[in-house]
């Protein structure tokens, strides 16, 4: 073969695998030609289901916290109303005579008595009442209210929903003081949200003999 055949022979035609290697578009794709893959409907589908759950929870929790932060409020206010219910029913006087008794500051038992005191209040008396309000422990047994009204049977603002009962019964030998001279108060209060509380308290009976 002579040098000018040699010159004029054409280039030989670069394979793959063989001298460099062609060069392809997939060579520049970040994922070495492979197509990124997409989310696909179920995924997503399975994601808004996920998301929807965990806000409903914590839409629950809340709720319910909303509608139990003015809790503190509404004991508080249960309590305050039985403290000064059973405050009240205490100061009253605990004698063998109604109040009203000339015998009353003097009589030794039931016997010195005209109108001598029993469990609940006398025929006509009320805790409202101008003429013949309640002036004795007792008279508050079976007393109740719906609605927190003072003395003069005003409904106090913003207690419409509350209620109150008092229960007033004999305690026994106490503390030394024999049977019937000692009487145990129970005031319990109501309150939205089905708030309740109970306090009592004991009141001795005032007599000479005492």
């Amino acid at each position: 073969m002579s040098i000018r055949e040699t010159f004029n022979k054409p280039p030989l035609r670069r394979t793959p695998g063989f001298g460099h290697p062609i060069l392809r578009a997939s060579a520049f794709r970040p994922d070495g030609g492979n197509p990124q893959r997409g989310v696909s409907l179920v995924e997503l589908l399975v994601f808004i289901v996920v998301i929807g759950i965990a806000v409903a929870g914590l839409l629950t929790v809340y709720s319910a916290s909303a509608r139990s932060s003015a809790d503190p409020v509404v004991r508080k206010q249960v309590q305050a109303i039985a403290e000064s219910l059973l405050e009240e029913v205490l100061a009253k006087p605990f004698t063998y005579c109604d109040p009203d008794d000339p015998g009353s500051e003097t009589a030794a038992s039931a016997a010195d008595c005209a109108t001598p005191e029993t469990i609940g209040p006398e025929a006509g008396e009320s805790r409202y009442a101008a003429t013949l309000p309640f002036d004795n422990v007792n008279d508050y047994h079976g007393f109740a209210m719906n609605g927190i009204t003072d003395v003069a049977g005003e409904v106090v603002a913003g207690l419409d929903a509350y209620s109150a009962t008092v229960s007033v019964a004999s305690a026994g030998v106490f503390n030394g003081i024999p049977a019937g001279e000692t009487l145990l108060v129970t005031v319990t209060v109501s309150g939205p949200g089905n708030h309740n509380v109970s306090l009592s308290g004991y009141r001795t009976r005032h007599a000479p003999n005492l």
